[in-house]
């Protein structure tokens, strides 16, 4: 079967040489209508890839952070359709690949084959919904979401045995989400020894997907240390905190400091 065109944008992305550099913002943050333009200085920046966080209103393993982001996003009126509408033009000048983040309540709200069939039409090329458990995926939705081409990104992490990776692996299409540590987004800064040996065991398995690893990447030394082993990094709660300290004029400048 030919892949589409949605599921290419992440997959080129994974195939170019070089590690990749992801960045998760949340929607209607800082300002209602920053969005697309945030999109479009990180594409013009140098960019990789961008989660796009669907505020919510007990964003339980998030940070305060990205919790904050997301109390000033839905203060400022961002919910799911109006998220859609503001993206409903942004192929015409964005081409990075598009992942949606999120908690699984909006998408149940919202339909989840309607939600589905809008990420579609207005370009989006995959989801990740951390507290959708892949076996109640894969037994009531995976029908209904496997039509829009739409990329399912599951996550592992330090406590995830050996059986559940592979499983997880099996059930990867794109990338394998690889947070860093137990803690909440934001908490840590740097990584330390228990680190590395999580990053060199998962590294060993010889997985067949990709690993793209989150939480306490900051900067270009902590960027470098993640994707030692791994394809690439993403960075959140750092690139929110310029956001709220400088706007979209210091996302530049903040791109071109993670990768030198």
């Amino acid at each position: 079967m030919a892949e589409t065109q949605s599921q290419n944008r992440i997959h080129q992305a994974l195939e170019k040489p070089g590690k990749l550099l992801s960045i998760y913002y949340t929607a209607g943050f800082p300002n209602l209508e920053d969005t697309v333009p945030i999109l479009e200085e990180l594409q013009a920046a140098g960019a990789d890839m961008v989660e796009i966080g669907l505020p919510f209103s007990d964003p339980l393993a998030d940070g305060p952070t990205i919790q904050e982001s997301s109390t000033r996003a839905l203060r400022n009126g961002m919910h799911t359709e109006l998220l859609f509408e503001q993206l409903k033009d942004v192929r015409k000048t964005v081409d990075l690949p598009l992942i949606l983040m999120g908690y699984f309540n909006p998408v149940l709200q919202y339909g989840v084959e309607a939600f589905c069939r809008k990420c579609k039409e207005v370009g989006i090329d995959g989801l990740i919904l951390p507290d959708l458990p892949l076996e109640i995926y894969q037994r009531d939705y995976q029908h209904l979401m496997a039509p829009y081409g739409l990329s399912m990104v599951f996550l592992i992490s330090p406590q995830t045995g050996e059986a559940r990776i592979r499983q997880i692996d099996a059930a990867s299409d794109s990338f394998i989400y690889m947070v860093s540590s137990a803690s909440t987004t934001g908490v840590q800064d740097q990584f330390g020894q228990g680190q590395d040996a999580y990053f060199d065991r998962i590294h060993a398995m010889e997985l067949k997907h990709p690993q793209v690893v989150g939480f306490g990447i900051s900067d270009a030394q902590s960027f470098q240390k993640a994707t030692r082993t791994a394809k690439g990094a993403i960075i959140g709660s750092a690139f929110i905190r310029l956001l709220e300290r400088e706007g979209l004029g210091g996302i530049r400048n903040f791109i071109e400091n993670i990768r030198p």
